[in-house]
């Protein structure tokens, strides 16, 4: 069952009141962002069934199995459970057996209190992966910068590789009475190759070249601003 996205976000509804399930599904559907929504029962839910969600929202279950449930979860993983309650008296003990469950008592108001604290699960969540995919970004970043760094120290010892193997190959395919047709081909095909690696160092070159003068210039730019900013004050 879907709704308008939330960022593609999913939630998990667990309860065996076909009811409650439906009430809260239509209640989500007035708001004006909905997530992705799965309806299951205890019986065909299991521990894995959360980890490709973001919010469980667990709601009234056969007699024993909300504590099977509630037990068996891992949030270290990321997904936020939520617990709808009818003992309202349990609150205070379930939130200390659960330190990372969100209990929302079944009393006057519950729904709107469900929705609200399942939606900023959800923008927490999102968030979350958000920080993630920005680090996992950086680290990325930095290890192609380090190698473009490494590429570039390297630049001048691979050109000099290169004009040992153009100078020596020019050498041989001088004298070709000493030297089989076999491997005049061969010593033609080091030569070719060889020119072509000279050609995409001498591209990686200017390449640098290039990004080195588009810094200075956006360099000046800023710089150009921000004097304009301070002599304006």
């Amino acid at each position: 069952m879907t709704g308008r996205p939330l960022n593609q976000s999913s939630v998990l509804i667990v309860s065996d009141d076909t009811e409650f399930a439906r009430t809260v599904v239509a209640r989500w559907q007035a708001e004006r962002l909905v997530p992705e929504i799965t309806l299951a029962t205890s019986d065909v839910w299991h521990a894995a069934s959360s980890l490709n969600y973001e919010v469980l929202i667990v709601g009234p279950v056969h007699e024993g199995k909300s504590h099977a449930i509630l037990s068996s979860l891992d949030v270290s993983r990321g997904t936020a459970v939520v617990y709808v309650t009818d003992d309202n008296g349990s609150v205070s003990t379930l939130r200390e057996e659960y330190p990372q469950l969100l209990v929302v008592p079944h009393q006057d108001g519950w729904m709107g209190t469900l929705i609200l604290i399942s939606t900023e699960a959800l923008r927490r969540v999102e968030a979350v992966k958000r920080g993630q995919r920005a680090e996992r970004l950086a680290l990325e970043s930095q290890s192609q910068a380090t190698l473009g760094r490494y590429m570039l120290e390297m630049r001048p010892s691979v050109n000099n590789a290169l004009t040992s193997v153009l100078g020596n190959a020019d050498l041989l395919l001088l004298e070709p009475g000493q030297i089989s047709p076999v491997c005049r081909d061969q010593i033609r095909t080091i030569h070719t190759m060889a020119l072509r690696l000279h050609e995409i160092m001498a591209r990686f070159s200017s390449l640098a070249a290039e990004m080195r003068a588009s810094e200075k210039e956006s360099q000046a730019e800023t710089d150009a601003v921000t004097q304009g900013v301070v002599t304006r004050t």
